[in-house]
Order: C-alpha cells, then structure tokens, then sequence
C-alpha cells in the first residue's frame, strides 16, 4: 500500500485498479501515511494556511429535488427565505470588517434570482468591496449566464458534481441531467472561473468503484477546487433513514484527492464538523486547507437545512471565526484571510 502511496505522491494519478485497492485495501497505518504524503503535498503549495472564506447563504427556495437534501423543491415542511441585495451586501461589509476577503454567496436553483439581479449584486459587492473575491454556488445555469456572472466580477463558481456515477446521479437526481452538469463544470472552466467540483461519501447505493469514477473524473477536469463532504441524511427526505457516510471514509478521499490535484484548494466542510466535534481539525490534518465560517444571519441559518444536525447555526458571525480560528491553530496551522486563490491565480 505505501509503495501505490508513494506512486500517487509522485505522479498524481494512478489506475482505476490501483485505487480501488487503496480503498479497499489500506489498514490504519497505511492511512496515516497517506493523511502524511498528503499534508506534505499541501505544505508544497500552501505551506500552514488555512484559507478561510465567508459563507452567505442567501436563499433557501430551490427548483429542484435532489433525493437528499433537505431545500428540494418538494419538501413542504422547509421554512423559507430568500436575502435582498442589501442585506446581501451589509452581510458582506460586516464580514469585510472582521478581515474577510472572499465571500461565498450560496443558494438553492431559485430562479426568482434573474440574471440581472445576480448581476447587481456581484457588481454591487465588488464596488464596494474590489480586493475580494466573490464566489457562487447557485447551481446550473446557461453558459450565457455563467458569462454575465464573470463579466460582472464573480471570480469563483462552486458545483459539486456529486458522484461521476451517472447512474447513481440520475437515481439521486429526478428530471436532472449527469451530461448537463459535466456540461455546466467545463463552460465554467472555458469561460475562466476558479471551478469548484466535488462529490458526497456515503451516498445509498454508492460503491468503492463509484468513488474511484469520482477521483478519475476529477483529474480529468482539473478543477480548482474540491468540496468533499458525508453523505448525512435529511428527515424530510425519502433518503430520511439511509444510513451516514463516515468520517473516516470522506477523510481518505480529500487526502487521495490533495495526491491527485496538489494544489487544490480542498475546504474543510461543516458536513464533516456535524458528524464528528473533531471532524473539521480531522479534514485539515487529511488535506484540506479551506474552511468557510457562515456570515448568514442567525435567523436563517437554520433554515438553510441541506442535512440533519447542521453545527454553527446560533452563533454569531464573530463568535464563529473565533472558534474556527482557535480550531485551526489546534493542529498546527495558520489561519490567512485573504482571498485565498488557486495557486494559479497567485503567479
């Protein structure tokens, strides 16, 4: 196993047959010499930062019904909300006081945002605001769309692709398209967006080959970023009762992940933080070197319910970095509040 280990570390990529064995075949000790190449890949790009970005989530109505999540369009049982663009925008100088650089503006498909007012309110933020970044992850959209959102400042655009399996996503995805979304990853690459793919661990019916048809389609596409979280189940779901992906599961997979694209930027996810106190330190100490501090007001923010037992969603935006940033100096690492680019970007 260290010997296919070292293979990755060196050449980023392996055979499908290789990494199915890693995954199936890895014991304690071969996993914490992977989470080891894999710090010391990150250290290579990044050195001991942690990027840390502000999340707004800014509305949680949304026109489709993804089999697991809790804002789908048929859950009756969701409270929703949608922000207006000052809100949005007195979120962002809030945030930009307490030195963050890069806001995340997340939503559910909620087509009540229209072009032209996603576009205010990109080029609002950026007037205001011009040394950040302004990240999107509002789903599929036109690639004509996408264009507007970049012509109008918008730097990053997050789409997790959930599973390359294209029939476990067309399963997990009713009247959804697996061609549709690889479509929308690369018009957002040609178009020149830092792209954010990434996938679920854990997911009903998922397998072994499943997770190595993620890591191979991920080296194919060569995002920028990489969000890889557990599956954790939604009561108002008709997966409800499904069991959790684990820690221990999504922990390899971000660390096989830093291997195959090293200078990735690999957030350490709230998912993780739900279903272990310890999970996001576990995330950076496998790999990750992001993490994502909700700005939303507290209001809201159990609202936005993607999934059951969602951590952090009393405390206030201060109190939130503070503990994050406490969380991050525990293992090791340094927190940067800057816009935190692909190293790409940075050159």
């Amino acid at each position: 196993m260290k010997l296919l280990i070292d293979k990755l570390f060196k050449n980023h990529e392996l055979d499908s047959d290789e990494y199915l064995k890693l995954l199936q075949k890895m014991n304690h000790q071969d996993v914490e010499y992977l989470y080891q190449q894999s710090c010391k890949t990150k250290a290579m790009h990044y050195g001991d930062t942690v990027f840390m970005r502000g999340l707004v989530e800014f509305t949680n109505y949304c026109k489709q019904n993804c089999e697991y999540c809790g804002i789908r369009a048929g859950n009756k049982k969701a409270e929703r909300y949608r922000l207006s663009q000052d809100e949005i925008i007195n979120i962002c100088k809030m945030g930009y006081s307490l030195g963050f650089r890069t806001f995340v503006l997340q939503g559910g498909e909620d087509d009540s945002y229209t072009d032209e007012k996603m576009v205010a309110i990109i080029k609002s933020i950026k007037a205001a605001f011009n040394d950040c970044a302004i990240t999107l992850s509002i789903g599929e959209k036109s690639r004509e769309t996408y264009q507007k959102y970049f012509d109008a400042g918008a730097d990053r655009y997050l789409l997790r692709h959930e599973t390359a399996s294209k029939e476990l996503y067309q399963k997990l995805h009713p009247k959804m398209s697996f061609e549709n979304r690889v479509r929308c990853l690369y018009d957002l690459k040609e178009i020149g967006f830092q792209v954010g793919a990434g996938f679920m661990v854990g997911l009903p019916g998922q397998t072994d080959n499943d997770l190595v048809q993620d890591l191979l389609f991920l080296k194919q596409l060569q995002p920028q970023m990489v969000g890889i979280g557990p599956f954790i189940p939604h009561v108002d779901t008709a997966l409800g009762m499904e069991k959790a992906g684990t820690v221990d599961k999504t922990l390899i997979m971000i660390a096989m992940v830093r291997l195959i694209l090293p200078d990735a930027l690999l957030p350490s996810t709230t998912a993780l933080g739900t279903i272990d106190p310890k999970g996001r330190e576990k995330g950076l100490l496998a790999g990750a070197n992001v993490v994502m501090p909700n700005l939303s007001p507290t209001e809201v923010r159990s609202k936005y319910s993607l999934y059951d037992g969602k951590i952090c969603t009393s405390d206030d935006a201060t109190k939130c970095l503070k503990c994050i940033g406490q969380r991050i100096k525990s293992v090791g690492y340094s927190v940067d509040m800057s816009r935190g680019d692909h190293a790409e970007w940075r050159k």
